[in-house]
């Protein structure tokens, strides 16, 4: 690269990255051959092999005999999201075609130019629903990580048709709508094991009251080793449900322990997470587990998360019935928006976020 170019860079990076909507996409096809000083993470928020477990890995769990088997596989389930916070789940029933789709959607959406991308970035979206982005909070980061997204927060058909880009609008609705059978299976397994056998209209809004989908694009980087793809986070939902590619990069946090081990991506699976307000709910019987995302050096990878959430409005604590014979709440009663407000306000900080709710 020209060296008046790279003085432009090293100075004016968040200008073409972030205002101009550039991306770390438009970085990366650069073809620098050096990360840029603002995205070098410190060392110790770096993946690096000596914290890394390469003989272990999530359970996985076959959803295909569900109504033969239900016991089972809610006992599987449960476990996963007590010992791990992450299981993949293979058999279940949303078709291969859907996720290809909305795979191609999300590569369709990046490829686009910065000016048609950034229509939809923070400063020239007309919706607070629809959010063309980079890195995690930027004003609030001193490292930027090496990601590029578009989140598309549901409110309904009508205005997703009316709002959502027409790159990938259909596939996305068609992912959610097909996610939402799997979604409820989950949550009642997940209930079944908190004693809760019936899920009524106000826990189902409480559980999956609203829905937000991210398209993740993590362009391929010059020197990975000295970044992160997205940093240390658990998430603020209720439940992630992950779509990834073949590439892999997903490194989760194994419980009680400071060591890391990566998810491989499985054709077809669907990797499940247990999310903060779940763990509130639970009373911490179920565990929101820290993961990261490794940038990688010689290809592009996407992925496609779905967070279910409560609605913006709903007040989150310890369910009823969880300490109904005495257990002692560990968190007290939040008003969720500000749980979201309180997450999306710092950079990414591993599990601090939860303490937000923590009774002290």
């Amino acid at each position: 690269m020209p060296t008046a170019l790279s003085s432009i860079f090293s100075n004016n990076i968040k200008e073409f990255v972030v205002n101009e909507g550039n991306g770390v996409k438009g970085l990366s096809e650069l073809g620098l051959k050096t990360l840029p000083k603002q995205y070098i993470q410190p060392l110790e928020e770096r993946i690096t092999t000596s914290t890394i477990i390469v003989d272990d890995s999530i359970p996985i769990i076959d959803m295909s005999n569900w109504d033969d088997n239900n016991t089972k596989i809610c006992e599987k389930i449960c476990d996963a999201a007590e010992n791990w916070g992450f299981f993949q789940i293979i058999n279940h029933g949303i078709p291969l075609e859907v996720l290809d789709s909305v795979k191609a959607a999300t590569y369709r959406f990046f490829r686009q130019s910065a000016e048609e991308k950034n229509m939809h970035s923070k400063d020239n979206s007309t919706t607070n629903n629809v959010r063309y982005g980079t890195s995690f909070t930027p004003q609030a980061e001193k490292a930027l990580e090496w990601k590029d997204y578009l989140s598309l927060f549901y409110v309904s058909d009508e205005e997703a048709a009316a709002l959502w880009p027409s790159a990938c609008r259909d596939e996305a609705l068609e992912f959610l709508r097909n996610s939402d059978i799997v979604i409820k299976k989950l949550f009642k397994a997940l209930m079944k094991g908190l004693n809760i056998n019936e899920i009524d209209q106000i826990k189902e809004s409480l559980l999956m009251g609203s829905k937000r989908i991210n398209l993740n694009y993590y362009p391929k980087c010059p020197n990975p080793e000295l970044t992160v793809g997205v940093g240390r986070h658990s998430d603020v939902s209720t439940l992630t449900i992950l779509l990834q590619d073949n590439i892999g990069g997903l490194y989760v946090k194994k419980l009680d322990s400071n060591s890391w081990f990566h998810v491989p991506p499985i054709d077809g699976a669907i990797v499940i997470n247990i999310g903060d307000a779940l763990q509130i709910m639970s009373n911490g019987k179920y565990k929101s587990i820290e993961h990261r995302v490794m940038a990688n050096g010689c290809k592009n990878r996407i992925s496609v998360p779905i967070f279910v959430n409560p609605k913006p409005n709903d007040l989150i604590g310890p369910l009823p019935e969880v300490i109904k014979n005495g257990e002692k709440a560990i968190y007290k009663q939040v008003l969720y928006s500000d749980y979201v407000k309180h997450f999306f306000r710092k950079a990414h900080d591993g599990k601090e976020t939860v303490d937000f709710a923590k009774i002290n």
